[in-house]
């Protein structure tokens, strides 16, 4: 049977319209994901050789499959697809290998689970193929910027986009990256792209931002928008917070592995949370997941579940 974490319904209730809710709920092809009392979890499935958190671990087709399966077991509300690496230094892939890549993982991954999918890319002609195959949503690092056709084929398509901020491109942004004001820059231009979003119809329900962390930013650039998530949550738009494994956390924790980076990336996403994050990019779903709770149970002032104890 697909599998469906608590917080995607397979069907929007019918007193509740999410297109004219001022809570954070995403409609998707697939399920509602609702966020208005649980953070949703975006799990990552990298299906490239250089990703820099698990080194090609899931570019076979059967394993990145079963990863893909394990998340939504583990609790994802979105399996997130991407097929090129943007970490810092890397070079652009051609379409055809990103869509050899990923599309006939989407295709089978759509068979197996009835989490929404999303697909991680900034060309138009692979999300496109994606959303055909079966995926519900684009996240795109460049926020509509790279390829002009892209915000068209997200209106047309009626489908979710993620728009996220990123100082320069994957092969340049960590070469001194430099603000005035990083989190009033980064809220700016957050709110700049949603409204280019919307002039070429995209519907405002259908917006996540994203403030790209780790992308064109240093250590101090991070913890500051971390620190002032709440620039960006003003947008009124779902927020996206992605730092699983990140280097920064790595420098922090005097740790040069991303798989050693767990707890940093725990502590950051409990933070984000606390700071109004509605959803969560890791590659560490199970843990995160758990993290999650706890910290969503002190935002609310509302114990957590417990089987007994203080």
């Amino acid at each position: 049977m697909p599998l469906t974490p608590a917080n995607v319904i397979p069907q929007a209730p019918a007193s509740e319209d999410p297109r004219t809710e001022m809570a954070p709920v995403l409609e998707t092809r697939h399920g509602v994901v609702d966020m208005r009392r649980r953070t949703a979890i975006m799990g990552i499935l990298n299906v490239t050789p250089d990703s820099f958190s698990d080194g090609g671990r899931y570019v076979d087709f059967d394993a990145a499959l079963a990863r893909g399966i394990e998340m939504a077991r583990e609790g994802a509300s979105i399996v997130d697809v991407g097929g090129e690496s943007t970490r810092p230094g890397a070079a652009a892939v051609p379409p055809e290998a990103e869509l050899e890549r990923v599309v006939p993982v989407i295709r089978e991954l759509r068979a197996q689970v009835s989490v929404p999918i999303s697909i991680d890319t900034y060309k138009e002609a692979v999300a496109r193929r994606a959303l055909e195959a079966g995926a519900d949503m684009v996240n795109d690092i460049s926020a509509l910027r790279f390829d002009p056709a892209m915000a068209r084929l997200v209106a047309a398509e009626e489908v979710p986009v993620v728009l996220m901020h990123m100082q320069g491109r994957p092969r340049t942004m960590q070469r001194a990256p430099r603000y005035v004001n990083v989190v009033r820059e980064v809220a700016a231009f957050l709110r700049e792209r949603v409204t280019f979003a919307m002039e070429r119809g995209v519907g405002a329900h259908r917006i996540v931002v994203d403030p790209g962390i780790g992308f064109g930013k240093d250590m101090g650039h991070n913890l500051e928008l971390l620190r002032r998530l709440d620039a960006v949550v003003s947008l009124g738009q779902p927020v996206l917070v992605g730092l699983s494994r990140k280097a920064f956390l790595g420098r922090l924790l005097d740790e040069g592995t991303p798989e050693a980076r767990l707890e940093g990336s725990l502590a950051g996403a409990a933070a984000a949370v606390l700071a109004g994050a509605h959803m969560i990019r890791a590659h560490d779903v199970a843990q995160t997941c758990r993290a999650v709770r706890v910290a969503e149970a002190i935002r609310a002032g509302a114990p957590a579940v417990s089987r007994g104890g203080a």
